[in-house]
């Protein structure tokens, strides 16, 4: 189940939701290389981030699932906001420079058709950015943070997965290394405890983030299931006596 996008939006308006947007972004500061004349898609609720992130790119996009519903960005008058089936991305092959995953694989049904889906759309060499909790860290022990829900993964889980679909992990970074507490005074200690625990407990953190290119060889790519289901369910329409002179 996703989560709810008034959840998310809540969350990332409080003192503790703008303290972990600025540990995050700090983290992805770390492994973001310039993007200039590139297309960024975010999927999942990577609102707060390209709002950073997507400033020096081409253009920039976001893509909310269908089962965690969707706000306008950057605003109601010019959204950049689409909601979409994960598994079913509206690009053609090869048209995206960069991807960012924030709440999204965490929340996937498969995975693994995710990222098999995301490769399609990635130009070859793109580069895909992932977040997601750390099921060795606290905050996927929290429920009032959206990180405590969905599946969390560990470091090595998650390489294994992006190997599977045919990606080349190329950087790893951490973020959320304080608890989630909402007292005020708690979280005037976040900024400290998060430049300690990236040196002191860094196995511990609340998300991992990883980044990982493309593979430009793969063998032909096998439809799914469900997609080629709809395929040969979907009705074909032809006018009354058209297949008689159809490729005259």
């Amino acid at each position: 189940m996703n989560a709810d996008i008034l959840e998310l939006r809540e969350f990332y308006a409080s003192r503790l939701g703008r303290a972990a947007e600025r540990a995050i972004t700090a983290a992805l500061a770390s492994l973001w290389r310039p993007i200039h004349e590139e297309r960024l898609v975010g999927i999942g609720y990577a609102v707060p981030f390209l709002e950073r992130f997507g400033q020096d790119c081409d253009r920039a996009i976001a893509l909310m699932p269908g089962g965690q519903g969707a706000i306008p960005w950057p605003s109601p008058q010019g959204s950049l906001t689409a909601l979409v089936d994960i598994e079913e991305l509206p690009f053609g092959d090869a048209s995206v420079d960069r991807i960012l995953l924030v709440h999204a694989l965490e929340f996937a049904e498969s995975p693994l058709e995710f990222l098999n889906e995301i490769w399609r759309v990635l130009a070859p060499g793109g580069h895909l950015v992932i977040v997601v909790p750390n099921r060795r860290g606290v905050w996927s022990r929290f429920e009032h943070t959206p990180f405590g829900s969905g599946r969390p993964w560990s470091r090595g889980q998650l390489v294994r997965l992006l190997r599977e679909a045919l990606f080349t992990p190329a950087a790893a970074s951490e973020a959320l290394h304080f608890a989630p507490f909402r007292r005020r005074s708690m979280l005037a200690l976040a900024p400290a405890l998060e430049r300690l625990g990236r040196r002191a407990w860094p196995l511990f953190s609340g998300v991992v983030i990883l980044e990982a290119t493309k593979q430009i060889y793969r063998g032909i790519p096998v439809a799914s299931e469900r997609r080629e289901r709809r395929r040969l369910m979907q009705p074909v329409l032809l006018p009354q006596g058209a297949g008689a002179g159809f490729g005259r």
